[in-house]
């Protein structure tokens, strides 16, 4: 018997004292220092806390000037000081839960052509799902909510190990997206795929596919064309990614007014969250349609060529909770508290390109560099009769910035 209570004391010891390591909070410095702790108290100016190793010791104090953020042994994160340029509660920190898994490096796809006057190109993206991972956005052309605006998107930053999305916006100038290349204009910093002249978006033809018989405000500028066979691949920024601070007109734009991704954005989002071949687990960061040329429109595989696809639906009836900005800007990424580990970050570096203009009608930038577009395999056609697909335009060997 007294073997056996001996045995009860040590196991529960055990315990109590896993427990009290498991439950250590994060308290991530502005130099990217993290100290592990209890937080007792967060004070107007001081941060109060016990040291991780020593649960029962003396209580200190922290100027919270030098913190940056707070990670909880739940995931829930405090941005104490946010960093320049990022959105003071990223979308994982608002639901409780923390995504500790990298996203998939950007694919590399061609840009459908601009269906019509008017649109503005909003790259895909990955997005993240509490029960499948994540999933692509497909890159999508979209009407802008008013004349004048453009669009700066969003981005995942890495800090304290845990990855939080900064949601994109609408404004009269583009942004800070944390340096991503998302290709087509969009090389890290700015836009360089067309500009507002007069009340109409002009497009420029270097960089931007566009249907000159359908689309007549364009221009061509090759000096925004780079060569960027050298360039990150990574979808995130932070250690491992892309490291880019935000320029002193992107500070600006940060506090000027903005509106939030418009319904047929929000619709585009959903859709893609619906569709299981847009996950990493299930395409192994090569999503199926890496493109559209307009929500609920046409899809596009890798190569550039419409398809035929029919989605495979998802079951995301668990889901609980809705990932939202910071009221700027909302997001329709829905998820339980169930994490998945999918999609390991690699950098691997971007294909490069020459432009050229060939005469044709139509001016499309291609990926023909060191890191071709993979040929996506056509999915099963639908059983209703299937829209005639547009004729593909013919390519000028054009490298998207």
């Amino acid at each position: 018997m007294k073997n056996l209570f001996w045995s009860k004391s040590i196991v529960l010891m055990f315990v109590v004292l896993s427990f009290q390591a498991f439950s250590q909070d994060d308290i991530i410095m502005r130099n990217d220092d993290v100290v592990k702790a209890k937080v007792e108290e967060v004070g107007e100016r001081q941060i109060k806390y016990r040291k991780a190793d020593n649960m029962d010791g003396p209580m200190y104090d922290m100027p919270k000037s030098d913190v940056y953020m707070i990670v909880y042994a739940n995931g829930q994160r405090d941005v104490i000081n946010p960093k320049d340029g990022e959105s003071p509660a990223p979308q994982a920190a608002q639901s409780g839960d923390a995504i500790r898994t990298a996203p998939p490096e950007m694919p590399v796809y061609e840009q459908p052509a601009c269906p019509t006057e008017g649109y503005l190109w909003t790259p895909g993206y990955w997005a993240y799902n509490f029960i499948g991972g994540y999933y692509w956005v497909p890159g999508v052309w979209v009407s802008p909510p008013h004349i004048g605006y453009l669009w700066t998107p969003g981005y995942w930053g890495y800090v304290g190990g845990i990855y939080g999305w900064n949601g994109g916006y609408w404004g009269e100038h583009i942004g800070y997206y944390g340096g991503v290349c998302y290709g087509y204009g969009y090389g890290g910093h700015g836009y360089e795929g067309g500009r507002w002249e007069g009340g109409a978006f002009r497009y420029n033809t270097a960089v931007s596919r566009v249907d000159v018989t359908v689309v007549h405000t364009t221009y061509v500028d090759n000096t925004v064309v780079r060569n960027n066979g050298a360039a990150s691949r990574a979808s995130f920024n932070g250690a491992g990614g892309v490291r880019a601070e935000p320029t002193a007109s992107e500070r600006v734009a940060m506090n000027e007014p903005h509106a939030k991704p418009t319904q047929e954005q929000q619709s585009h989002i959903l859709a893609a969250k619906n569709d299981k071949s847009q996950y990493s687990s299930e395409n192994h960061g090569k999503p199926t349609t890496p493109a559209m040329n307009k929500p609920n429109g046409q899809h596009y595989n890798s190569s550039g060529q419409p398809t035929q696809h029919t989605p495979t639906p998802v079951n995301n009836q668990q889901h609980n909770n809705t990932q939202t900005n910071n009221g700027q800007h909302t997001n329709t990424q829905e998820h339980s508290n169930t994490q998945t580990n999918n999609g390991q970050h690699t950098n691997t570096q971007e294909h490069s390109n020459t432009p050229s203009n060939n005469g044709q009608h139509t001016n499309t930038p291609t990926n023909n560099g060191q890191h071709p577009a993979p040929a996506a395999k056509p999915a099963p056609a639908a059983k209703s009769a299937p829209k005639p697909a547009p004729k593909p335009a013919p390519k000028p060997n054009v490298q998207h910035k």
